[in-house]
């Protein structure tokens, strides 16, 4: 029992080695798109969203929902429950449980 805990603690440099080794690339991808994907908008970036959601609510209106492409249809209905679980793993954060409030 002893040697085979020996051979185990051995082989723990390595293996934090060849972990590091290889999350290195990875983590510095993760890192190059989260300061550019995960930003606040700026203010200039305000603006603009709110002129594409009162389009969004002329287009509504005006019955153009209809004209919407399939591929179109798919990726709003994506970004929508994108939006939605994120508000969602927000509340079970801020609840600190994934059942119910402690009232």
């Amino acid at each position: 029992m002893a040697q085979a805990v020996q051979k185990m603690v051995a082989k723990i440099p390595s293996l934090v080695g060849a972990a590091v080794t290889y999350s290195k690339p990875r983590l510095a991808t993760f890192w190059y798109y989260a300061r550019v994907e995960l930003v606040p908008p700026t203010p200039a970036e305000i603006p603009k969203a709110i002129e594409g959601a009162s389009n969004l609510v002329k287009a509504f209106q005006a019955g153009r929902l209809g004209q919407t492409t399939v591929k179109d249809a798919v990726r709003n209905g994506l970004v929508a429950t994108e939006v939605l679980m994120w508000f969602y793993i927000g509340e079970c954060i801020g609840k600190g449980s994934l059942i119910g409030y402690d009232v």
